[in-house]
C-alpha cells in the first residue's frame, strides 16, 4: 500500500468537490449535535436529512469522477434511506 504524499496534492476542481461534499457531509452530525442539545435530548432534525442527501450526491458525484465503484455503491444505496426519511417528514403534520 502507497503512503500519503502532500506534496503532490494539486487542487483543483474535482478536489475542491470532493472537500466541500465532505464538509456538506459532515457537517449533518453538528447540526444533529446542536439540535440535540437545544432540545436536551437526542433528534434527528430534517436538516440532517437534507445535509445528508446533498453531501451523499456530491460525494457521487466525486466518486464517478475517481472511478470509485466502492464509493459509488455506499454513497447511492445511503442516498435511498436518506431520500425515504425525507419523504416521511413531508408526510408529517405540523
Amino acid at each position: 500500500m502507497g503512503s500519503l504524499s502532500l506534496t503532490h496534492l494539486k487542487l483543483n476542481g474535482w478536489l475542491i468537490l470532493g472537500f466541500i461534499a465532505q464538509a456538506v457531509f459532515a457537517s449533518r452530525f453538528i447540526v444533529q449535535w446542536i439540535v440535540s442539545e437545544k432540545k436536551k435530548r437526542s433528534t434527528v432534525p430534517k436538516i440532517f436529512w437534507y445535509l445528508s442527501l446533498i453531501g451523499s450526491t456530491l460525494l457521487f458525484i466525486y466518486a464517478l469522477h475517481l472511478r470509485d465503484p466502492v464509493f459509488m455503491l455506499g454513497q447511492s444505496v445511503n442516498s435511498i434511506i436518506y431520500i425515504r426519511n425525507i419523504m416521511l417528514f413531508k408526510g408529517e403534520t405540523a
